[in-house]
């Protein structure tokens, strides 16, 4: 990305002349009476740092670079300054926002949406994975606000005819140093090719890495940095602890926490799809209310696991790291690192799914003999040493026959769903969330339950 000669580097912003605790109200930072009343109605009592330092600027119409934790209120602070934008100039595809991921578009679609009920405004989700025809139809009825993914966004740019972002007065990129780590950075630059160079570009990033740096000079013009948090760090709220444990009883030792903490509601990170739906289908023929999310799922399927998750339908959701980012699911209240992240950075976005707005949560990691290392490095980045969480191993061990049985019952279904799989790509993802593993009940209950399986 070329930088060009006009677009210096970022100012720091002044600490803001409103200072939080005396910004009681979204009001105070210039917040139009419409929108307040919105804020008031999604219950966001008062706004949080990133907004109090990032709202009042991109309402004077600066450009901006948020370096924000997860779980700020980053989403607020972009899309109270847009929908005050377009209250006062109303257009059609007047805004644009770019996310790494899928469900992150839903979700700030969602947000939109809440703000702006009721101000009328509509929304486009142009993601893959979802039918290219209705996103077309969506861009025809020209939406105030389009919500993408890069790749599916330059589909659309050049195919769908009659579609242009040629008036856009705004771009967000939401959480760019994930779009440019998922290699974006070609789509990315077509679309900055292709969109007004007279326009407010906002640019959000829990970490600023040398991309986003190279990005912010070739797409902001003398921007202002709101930082909130400059070294990585989690939430004070969160009691982080870890297990070390040899790595063939990881399975057994996952199911003593979920019995000792029984009641609360679990993320569990794994590393591969493949062991997220192993480990899903392990938990529910022990009788735990568990889903998979990852990237094999079609669309819809993932979608659908997320919204039985937040409805509290589901207690457990199991998840790859597509899901340790920007999602925000209010009520988890454990995080459990099933498999320790690579990348230390990862580390504080999935334990980031828990203690969101000021509530408590905890988080566990399984560290096992291969992952000393990794582990270290997460101490390091994050600058504490975590406390072991308490087990009673003997009552561990006691689980062991159980867990077995389940561990051979969970690999005849994976085996099972594999075959079926080839037989039929249509029915892919069958079995992603029936009610319980009704291929292993078969086996167990002696065929009793085959009339069930049609359902």
């Amino acid at each position: 990305m070329a930088a060009s000669p006009e677009h210096d580097s970022p100012t720091e912003a002044p600490t803001p002349a409103v200072e939080e605790e005396d910004a009681k109200t979204f009001k105070d930072l210039g917040v139009t009476d419409v929108l307040c009343e919105a804020c008031d109605q999604l219950g966001w009592q008062k706004p949080t740092k990133i907004q109090v330092e990032a709202i009042p600027l991109a309402l004077q119409g600066r450009d901006i670079i948020g370096l924000a934790e997860t779980g700020s209120g980053k989403t607020g602070a972009f899309a109270l300054p847009i929908l005050n934008a377009l209250l006062e100039t109303p257009q059609r595809l007047f805004a644009l926002v770019l996310t790494p991921t899928r469900e992150l578009a839903f979700q700030i679609s969602e947000q939109f949406e809440a703000l702006g009920s009721s101000i009328g405004v509509q929304t486009a989700v142009i993601v893959g994975g979802i039918d290219s025809m209705s996103q077309s139809l969506a861009l025809a009825k020209k939406p105030h606000v389009v919500i993408a993914t890069p790749g599916r966004l330059i589909d659309h740019l050049e195919n769908t005819k009659g579609f242009n972002l040629r008036a856009l007065k705004y771009l967000v990129m939401d959480e760019a140093d994930r779009i440019l780590n998922m290699d974006f950075e070609t789509e990315v630059d077509k679309i900055l090719k292709v969109i007004p160079r007279d326009r407010k570009t906002f640019l959000f990033s829990a970490t600023m890495t040398k991309k986003v740096q190279k990005l912010q000079r070739a797409a902001l013009k003398n921007p202002v940095k709101c930082a909130v948090s400059s070294k990585y760090q989690t939430v004070e709220k969160l009691q982080q602890y870890y297990l070390f444990i040899p790595s063939k009883f990881k399975d057994t030792y996952l199911v003593y926490i979920l019995n000792e903490l029984a009641g609360n509601s679990f993320m569990i990170f794994c590393s591969t799809c493949n062991n997220t739906q192993r480990t899903a289908l392990l938990l529910r023929n022990l009788g735990f209310t568990a889903i998979p999310l990852h990237g094999q799922m079609s669309q819809t399927k993932r979608l659908g696991s997320l919204n039985k998750f937040k409805a509290k339908a589901r207690s457990i959701l199991l998840a790859t790291d597509v899901a340790s980012r920007g999602l925000d699911i209010p009520h988890v209240d454990v995080v459990v690192n099933f498999d320790i992240p690579t990348h230390s950075k990862d580390y504080i976005h999935r334990v980031g799914r828990t203690a969101r707005a000021g509530r408590s949560g905890k988080s566990i990691t399984f560290v096992t003999q291969y992952d000393v290392e990794l582990f270290q490095r997460i101490e390091h980045l994050i600058g504490k040493k975590l406390p072991v969480f308490p087990t009673q191993d003997e009552e561990v061990m006691m689980l062991t026959e159980r867990v077995t049985e389940a561990q051979r019952f969970a690999r005849m279904e994976l085996r099972e769903h594999g075959e079926k799989k080839k037989r039929s790509r249509e029915d892919a993802g069958d079995n992603d969330d029936t009610e319980g593993a009704i291929g292993v009940r078969n086996k167990v209950a002696g065929g009793k339950m085959k009339k069930r399986r049609g359902r």
